[in-house]
């Protein structure tokens, strides 16, 4: 036996120091041949089997080491032979199709498919080279604790009827590991904590023998623990490339998660993102590198020379059809302005009629059609004067200052194309000369902020640092305000509401007037848009890539000049610092790496999955944990059983491999027992097959023949005959 166990899955290291591991491809099974039954042959030899949700497990008493594979078969119609295959064990991955099929005899922790049990057996009976019409070995197998009885009456019938077996027994798998590793004492005391595929069973033993009465199972273990680790990865990478699969995420539970000793305290370490980066592992899955392939220099040139020559057609197609509508705009403006005119030459009966002809309802309609007109004009003339701000060659405009009745209709319209163009290089010029004063501005603004800088640096320093810590404030500020919107209970967000009833219930328009759908003033004083930004969450605002502006340009200067001004400083060192948790739980990769984003980082999963076997209400299992479990069978004893009991605590099945274990039981056990009261805890010395060397140690002895139901007393009484002992289910004497 052991005390305790430590193993890191770690690979090799990345240049930063973190471990990373590809994902193992499992090999395809080898062909083993059949066992020779000659030496068997007409022998009283037992037959042990133990029947593990994953594992079977089976051999003769006298063999050194039992056969080994998974307790899953599979029903196949191979295509290329049209022929049914029967698959067992690691044969179901040579076949693809094959896995679909696949049924395990257990469900949970339940016994019920007796159709995939006795294609196991048939496989395993194969495999020892029983080539008997019956198996006339005494046979010892494994059952749950607390199995239903109609499971054990179902196997019994099968073993009885199918395969003519002269006696049969039933044993608890966790009590004969701790049978094994007691030997050769018989009637040691102990506490077999038994990790098992789908369940984890305490079941107190004194004087070598089971107290089942007093025994607990709870419906957690590496099977759910398995799953609960899927289903965080698949919360945590929900757009993963690769699926990934319970077969994955069981090889990554046995080989890096691992029980904390106190698991608040290691969240409260985890808080920094170095320490969370320490632990992590990172798991490579396969991944495919796209080709890209790869073009000669005169390709590359070949193509920017045709990209750029598109783009320049579709710059001259853009400014003519810019043009264009801008002609087409003025023309419609100036014969709306020559419509609007010839108001005063027809009566009030005549206009309506020429305004209904044109399309307008009345002369509102008309005026907002010709300010919409001249706003787009506006707008047009500006985006001119941005994009042409660097034409300094003033053109010329000679049809503008002639009189309209001095020209004829085609030199008409090219007088307004004229006149808009030269709108438009005014405009540019303005605008530059505008740039030009903001940039003389800004050149005396720098010059004055030097002069104080040389004058007096740490006076300098104070206001910027200042000017900073300001702005920084009123961002946080109205980042905190967006939060507090978000919540409907919030106070910003009730004095939003208010806002929004106070707009609602405006004095200025009175209430006759407002139900006859009278002019709204909202907007007629700037308070109306300062509210308006107060209850629209998505209002864009200046204030707020203004003060961006401004506090950049404040952290260039700091870091230039002031040598205590660090990048550390920064609005964004300070951004990125608060997400630094995030970035460390779940690091992100370019978008075109491939091969970082096909990884797994294992951080705070390792422990919480492993937490869960002492708290399974974080994972949505309603039950006790194992703690509260150990603590309710212990308190069914005698202070005295008590001490002989936790003196041996002991540890079986694959899940009890998992680091830190004995630790954290522990820690778990100290604070329930009397301070004098010693705990060891020891775990097996091979928990994976010492229940099956148990049973066949206890199958050499003569005990087995008074525990076993024998093929006539099973024809007497029928499947639901039971013999108490104290490796079964049931304890003491012989019923039926």
């Amino acid at each position: 036996m052991d005390v305790d166990v430590e193993s890191n899955g770690s690979g090799p290291l990345l240049p930063d120091g973190l471990s990373i591991t590809p994902l193992p491809i499992p090999a395809l099974p080898s062909v083993t041949e059949p066992d020779s039954y000659d030496a068997y042959r007409g022998q009283n030899t037992p037959l042990i089997i133990d029947n593990g949700s994953t594992h079977l497990r089976y051999a003769f008493a006298d063999a050194d080491a039992p056969h080994v594979g998974l307790n899953v078969v599979a029903k196949y119609k191979e295509r290329r032979l049209n022929k049914p295959l029967l698959l067992f064990g690691e044969g179901i991955d040579v076949e693809s199709g094959a896995k679909s099929q696949a049924r395990n005899p257990w469900e949970g922790d339940v016994l019920l498919n007796f159709d995939a049990l006795e294609n196991a057996l048939d496989y395993a009976f194969i495999q020892l080279g029983i080539d008997a019409p019956s198996v006339a070995h005494p046979v010892l197998m494994t059952e749950r604790l607390a199995s239903p009885l109609h499971s054990r009456a179902l196997t019994s019938e099968l073993m009885f009827e199918q395969y003519s077996v002269p006696s049969l027994a039933y044993c608890v798998d966790g009590v004969m590991s701790f049978y094994q590793n007691n030997l050769p004492s018989t009637s040691a005391d102990g506490l077999a904590i038994s990790f098992n595929t789908a369940s984890t069973s305490v079941i107190p033993i004194l004087q070598g023998k089971g107290i089942m009465s007093h025994a607990k199972r709870i419906p957690w273990s590496a099977s759910q623990a398995s799953e609960y680790l899927l289903k965080l990865i698949q919360l945590k990478y929900p757009n993963f490339p690769t699926r990934v699969t319970t077969t994955q995420s069981t090889w990554m539970l046995h080989n890096y998660c691992e029980f904390s000793e106190d698991y608040v305290a290691l969240l409260r370490r985890f808080k920094d993102p170095l320490q969370l980066r320490s632990v992590e592992r990172i798991i490579q899955f396969p991944f495919i590198q796209p080709v890209q392939e790869e073009k000669t220099e005169e390709e590359l040139a070949r193509l920017s020379e045709r990209r750029k020559e598109q783009g320049r057609k579709l710059q001259e197609l853009q400014a003519k059809a810019r043009v264009e509508k801008l002609v087409q705009k003025e023309n419609d403006l100036q014969e709306l302005l020559e419509f609007k005119e010839s108001k005063e030459e027809s009566g009030k009966r005549e206009w309506i009629l020429k305004l209904q002809s044109e399309g307008f309802d009345d002369d509102a309609s008309l005026d907002e059609t010709i300010k919409k007109l001249e706003n787009d004009l506006k707008r047009a003339r500006k985006k001119e004067a941005a994009d042409g701000e660097d034409q300094v060659e003033e053109p010329s405009f000679p049809l503008v200052d002639i009189p309209d009745a001095d020209l004829d209709e085609e030199q008409l319209k090219e007088k307004r194309k004229q006149k808009l163009m030269k709108a438009g290089f005014e405009a540019r010029v303005r605008a530059k000369r505008e740039k030009e004063k903001e940039r003389e501005e800004k050149e005396r603004e720098e010059r004055r902020d030097d002069e104080d800088r040389e004058a007096d640096f740490a006076d300098w320093s104070k206001k910027k640092r200042d000017e900073h810590e300001l702005l920084l404030s009123r961002i946080k500020d109205r980042a905190r305000r967006k939060a507090a919107l978000s919540d409907r209970k919030s106070a910003a967000a009730q004095a939003r509401m208010k806002s929004i009833a106070s707009l609602a219930a405006d004095d200025r328009v009175p209430k006759k007037k407002r139900k006859g759908g009278g002019e709204d003033l909202f907007g007629a004083d700037d308070a109306d848009w300062a509210i308006y930004r107060k209850i629209n969450m998505a209002a864009p605002s200046s204030d707020e890539e203004e003060d961006m502006n401004q506090l950049q340009a404040i952290e260039q200067k700091l870091l230039m000049h002031d040598p205590k001004f660090t990048t550390e400083h920064t609005h964004a060192a300070l951004t990125s610092r608060r997400s630094a948790l995030m970035a460390a739980f779940r690091p992100t990769y370019e978008e075109g790496d491939v091969e970082g984003n096909t990884r797994i980082h294992l951080n705070i999963e390792r422990w919480r999955v492993c937490e869960a076997w002492f708290s399974p209400g974080m994972a949505g299992v309603d039950c006790a944990g194992l703690g509260e479990v150990i603590q309710t069978v212990l308190s069914r004893f005698s202070e005295s059983e008590k001490a002989r009991l936790v003196n041996n605590v002991f540890l079986t099945g694959n899940p009890s491999r998992l680091p830190g274990l004995i630790p954290r039981l522990r820690a778990t056990l100290r604070p329930i027992m009397a301070p004098e009261m010693p705990i060891q805890i020891v775990r097996a010395a091979d928990p994976g097959i010492d229940a099956w060397r148990g049973m066949a140690a206890f199958a050499r002895t003569d005990e087995l023949a008074r525990v076993s139901v024998t093929k006539a007393e099973y024809d007497e009484w029928g499947s639901e005959r039971i013999k108490r002992w104290w490796g079964g289910n049931w304890n003491s004497s012989v019923v039926a």
